[in-house]
């Protein structure tokens, strides 16, 4: 019995030693090649031989144990009835991780008393479907879902939408001010420290390239408009990862 525990004990070493090694080779390739790249993590991938690695900020590599190759796209199981994207089920962990960074304060958050779950939503007040979306944000309280607004200039951060948006983050009423100026309505002009820039890198660094784009509780991404009623069943269906 004590042999069989320390053979296993010793197998297990081995097998971390190795691990170790392989992690390390694969970071010193990638550091030789983008040395502004960083590693969050390093895992054995779903097919024997590639190791699956996640970046700081968002994006998922495959690398072959011996660091010589690397693969960037989309990885899929379909070995079920329905294919899963294992890229996005890894994408998802590190947008949450991300996104429940974010200062809550640094939000406009529209939530009901009791809410089920909630989205991250980045946003630009003039844009066409972020504006529908909006005209829905009562039915979507009723219906249980929270909605966290980032913001995603998608002009640019020295155009007239980021001077309104300053505004609205900068205004008392934030949710009053975000409502207003996606109807189209004058809002008092405000300056002061904001988070548009910083939210304008987050929303890039996590794939995010036009807006509305939704974020759900576990990190799925939905780009897009979706009708209140469809979004909060989708919000329902993914909230597990995050909040069981």
């Amino acid at each position: 019995m004590r042999i069989s525990t320390l053979l296993v004990a010793l197998l297990s070493l081995v097998f971390s030693n190795a691990q170790a090694d392989v992690e390390e080779d694969i970071t010193n390739k990638l550091g030789q090649i983008a040395p502004d790249m960083r590693v969050s993590e390093i895992s054995p991938a779903p097919i024997a031989g590639l190791y699956q690695v996640l970046l700081e900020g968002g994006g998922v590599l495959y690398v072959s144990a011996d660091a010589g190759h690397l693969i960037q796209g989309t990885l899929f199981d379909i070995s079920g009835n329905q294919p899963r994207n294992l890229t996005a089920e890894a994408e998802a962990v590190i947008n949450t991780q991300a996104l429940e960074a974010l200062d809550q304060d640094q939000l406009v958050i529209f939530a009901p008393q009791e809410p089920k779950t909630h989205v991250t939503i980045f946003t630009d007040v003039d844009c066409g479907y972020c504006r529908k979306l909006h005209e829905e944000i009562d039915e979507l309280q009723a219906l249980g879902i929270e909605v966290r607004y980032a913001a995603f200039v998608r002009a640019g951060l020295a155009s007239q939408t980021a001077e309104t948006m300053e505004s609205v983050w900068c205004a008392d009423d934030r949710q009053q001010a975000m409502t207003k100026a996606k109807r189209g309505e004058a809002i008092p002009m405000a300056e002061c420290d904001n988070p548009l820039q910083e939210q304008l890198e987050l929303g890039k660094r996590l794939g995010v390239r036009g807006t509305p784009a939704i974020f759900f509780a576990n990190g799925i991404m939905l780009p897009g408009y979706k009708p209140a009623e469809t979004l909060a069943a989708e919000a329902m269906a993914n909230q597990a990862t995050a909040e069981e």
